[in-house]
């Protein structure tokens, strides 16, 4: 059993959202310095807690995404009983999420009301779309007391180990003096989130022969994209040859990255990158990149934020309409300004 006090988080299932949920371990660290934090987390995502100062340690959730997982969830919350945690933080709204805490027999379970979790969640939020209008808001409500009005939200700050980040950049050949722009343009939601594909290539193309060294930032899934900007550019087509360890290092090199709205996006504004934020189905308002270092390309049109994952009037005119003259202008804007701070 643990001698000093500690918080079990159960944390969220997408990049993107297990960045922005650092908003509330920075804002319970100022609050209890003493309190240790530890992270349960899909496995995937611990390269990302494992560079918030702030936790602990995280912990395999070995669950899969959307899978209930029963006896694995009981196994965990008997083998964290003895951990002596006094709190745990319930981020998802899922029956399931709660599960862990529960068997655990974590004295005080906090979450949102939602998925008749009655008596699992035994701190009861209540869910207001129009005051928690952020997800970033609705991570950092349940670190408050309850009725406690919402402060601003800390950015996320993701550590940079620059040891590692130089022998990946060798490892990968890509060691350059030059300013590097960072491309991302994969989407784990869907395709009505995705810049068209000769956009970023037309992109790649004008920056590369502006003089900076361009590299396509991905997962496997992205490999043939990447490998689409690289053969109409001369860009470095890196997907699928890193890991989320060495993207979040290799962001942390770039000066600019220019991204759909996805989990590397978040990464890269918690790295202190500028970032260029695409948006087409979803949200700016919602999802935002938080940091200060960024610009939003969004088109504001009648039907979007639609939040779908394909786009249902199949023209996506949201993102085929936001033209590379825009984003190059922006880049080159952003680049200028850089380079005199």
């Amino acid at each position: 059993r643990m001698t000093s006090p500690a918080t079990l988080i159960v944390g969220p299932s997408w990049v993107g959202d297990m960045v922005m949920a650092q908003a509330l371990f920075i804002l319970l660290k100022k609050r209890k310095p003493r309190n240790a934090i530890d992270v349960l987390a899909p496995a995937w995502s611990l390269p990302i807690v494992a560079r918030m100062p702030e936790i602990r340690r995280g912990i395999a959730a070995d669950t899969g995404h959307g899978e209930l997982g029963l006896g694995k969830r009981r196994r965990i919350g008997y083998e964290l009983r003895e951990e002596g945690y006094e709190q745990a933080i319930v981020l998802p709204r899922s029956l399931k999420s709660a599960l862990i805490p529960w068997f655990a027999r974590i004295p005080s379970r906090t979450g949102f009301r939602g998925e008749s979790r009655y008596g699992l969640i035994n701190d009861m939020r209540p869910f207001d779309r129009s005051v928690l209008d952020q997800t970033v808001k609705r991570y950092v409500a349940l670190g408050l007391e309850p009725g406690e009005p919402l402060p601003e939200a800390p950015y996320p700050a993701l550590t940079v180990d620059r040891d590692r980040q130089e022998a990946v950049m060798r490892s990968l050949g890509i060691l350059t003096e030059r300013p590097v722009i960072a491309l991302m343009p994969g989407a784990e939601y869907g395709p009505a989130k995705c810049w068209p594909l000769e956009h970023f290539a037309e992109l790649a193309a004008l920056l590369v022969n502006d003089g900076f060294d361009v590299w396509v930032l991905g997962s496997d899934k992205d490999a043939p994209a990447g490998e689409g900007i690289a053969s109409a550019s001369d860009a470095r087509n890196l997907c699928g040859r890193t890991s989320l360890e060495d993207v979040i290092d290799l962001l942390g090199y770039t000066e600019q990255a220019i991204s759909n709205d996805s989990g590397l996006m978040h990464v890269a504004a918690a790295v202190g990158t500028h970032v260029h934020g695409i948006y087409g189905s979803s949200s700016p308002a919602f999802t935002p990149p938080l940091t200060n270092e960024r610009d939003i390309h969004w088109l504001d049109l009648d039907c979007s934020p639609c939040f779908e994952r394909t786009c249902p009037l199949g023209h996506q005119r949201c993102l085929k309409e936001l033209s590379v003259s825009r984003l190059y202008t922006a880049v080159n804007d952003a680049h200028d300004r850089l380079k005199s701070d």
